[in-house]
């Protein structure tokens, strides 16, 4: 880590190449270990396309942890506008990941405590998040942050 420490932000189009990087390291060490129909390679084939789109949309946010001008982490959020069903804003967090040698410094915690400030600046009343029932340590860092358990998604093969 450089002197000056890991910076939390919000990221610029000369971010993406270490965003699109963090992506799929994420795919790999998560999706790719627990979910077989998922495209593993959906980061280095999309995701710069999608990243980019982004940037200029104030609905979505893409942040970045980044130190000594190294993308280290990143996360993704989205708001999703009041409907009949849903009559509140909702900001849904699509993915955070931080690289295994910056863990526990409480990086991750930083990016969702500034997802959190943008929900709420942009007026989402809610947030959630999805993961893996499998991956433990990153519902324990969801629960650590705020999110508590409201539903369970059951899925099988066909």
């Amino acid at each position: 880590m450089s002197e000056i420490g890991v910076v939390v932000r919000v990221a610029t189009t000369a971010d993406l190449d270490g965003v699109v990087a963090c992506s799929s390291a994420l795919f790999a060490e998560d999706a790719g270990t627990r979910d077989p129909s998922l495209n593993v390679n959906w980061p280095r084939e999309h995701g710069l396309a999608r990243f980019t789109e982004a940037l200029g949309d104030p609905g979505r946010l893409v942040m970045v942890a980044e130190d000594d001008r190294r993308i280290v982490g990143h996360l993704t959020g989205s708001l999703s506008e009041p409907t009949p069903m849903r009559p509140v804003t909702v900001a849904t967090l699509g993915s955070v990941y931080v690289q295994p040698a910056y863990r526990g410094q409480k990086i991750g915690a930083r990016l969702v405590a500034e997802f959190r400030t943008w929900a709420t600046l942009h007026g989402a009343q809610y947030a959630g998040v999805t993961a893996y029932s499998g991956n433990e340590a990153a519902v324990r860092f969801y629960q650590r942050n705020g999110f508590a358990m409201r539903s369970v998604v059951l899925e099988t093969t066909l």
